[in-house]
């Protein structure tokens, strides 16, 4: 599944290339898809948008949406014609990639891949696509004249500060691997991040939120940011089948120093890997540093 890196550089990509251009239309498959919001509603809703912003939220990437038709076109930086943004957000289109899911940018003749499950049609005369072979992903379309708008249930862990860190996790029994999965502290972490972050913190898996000092948790606040933000410089990992918006696969997978790397000599003590189970999670932690 795609975490936060790896959603980061999808939602970073998809904006630069589509920010200012306008739907022209939307069309969604007929098979079975776990749309948050019916097919037909999110085609009516999006059909006329003009794209104002994307970003990520969590492990969402949501599309800032404004109504098209107010202001006159301008050229964009690649010479397609915008929409000028002086439209005001009223509505939003909200992506989870769910497993297997991807957004691409491509032509209207280009052959449409197996399992692409919805079709964006733009002013520009290209096409985003949304495709998901294991249909994990969900569609979400929100007029916010009638409800509001979308916000990930934790804290950014990119932005988190040191007390506020420490405070979400001194109070839980849970071990840590398990907390920085939880979605309600940290919106985004996934097993690759948690991983590798563990191991440059120095921090066992299994150990006990409640039971790490703050100079630990400190430790791993900074670690997470690091690994983090090294992740989103190097376009993610492509462990799986992750591409971002053009298509093209990550790197930061050559930089994993556990995740997946089960007996193979640790970067720094050349001690084996080991794997266990946490939480349900395949974990990958240095058994002499991490303490």
């Amino acid at each position: 599944m795609p975490e936060l890196p790896e959603v980061e550089t999808i939602a970073r990509g998809v904006d630069k290339r589509l920010r200012g251009d306008s739907i022209v239309q939307a069309w969604f498959t007929r098979l079975p898809q776990p749309f948050k919001t019916p097919a037909a509603r999110q085609a009516k809703g999006l059909a006329g948008r003009t794209v104002l912003a994307v970003h990520r939220v969590g492990k969402h990437i949501v599309f800032e949406l404004g109504s098209a038709g107010s202001a006159p076109d301008a050229r964009g930086v690649d010479g397609t014609r915008r929409t000028q943004e002086s439209t005001a957000v009223d509505a939003q289109w909200i992506v989870h990639l769910g497993m297997t899911g991807r957004l691409l940018l491509t032509t209207p003749e280009s052959t449409a891949a197996p399992h692409t499950h919805a079709r964006l049609a733009l002013a520009s005369g290209r096409e985003l696509r949304f495709v998901d072979p294991r249909r994990f992903g969900r569609l979400e379309f929100r007029d916010l004249a009638r409800s509001a708008g979308f916000g990930a249930p934790g804290q950014e862990p990119l932005t988190i500060g040191k007390h506020e860190f420490v405070s979400l996790f001194r109070t839980h029994r849970l071990c840590i691997k398990a907390a920085l999965l939880n979605q309600a502290l940290l919106a985004g972490v996934g097993n690759i991040y948690a991983d590798e972050s563990l191991f440059q913190a120095g921090i066992r898996p299994r150990r006990r939120a409640n039971r790490l000092t703050r100079s630990e948790l400190e430790r791993l606040r900074l670690a997470l940011w690091q690994v983090l933000s090294e992740a989103i410089r190097l376009g993610g990992s492509s462990v799986s089948d992750y591409v971002d918006a053009d298509g093209a696969r990550g790197f930061f997978q050559l930089e994993h120093c556990v995740y997946q790397r089960t007996g193979e000599p640790c970067r720094r003590c050349q001690t084996p890997i080991r794997r266990i189970v946490v939480a349900g999670r395949g974990t990958h932690y240095c058994p002499k540093c991490q303490r």
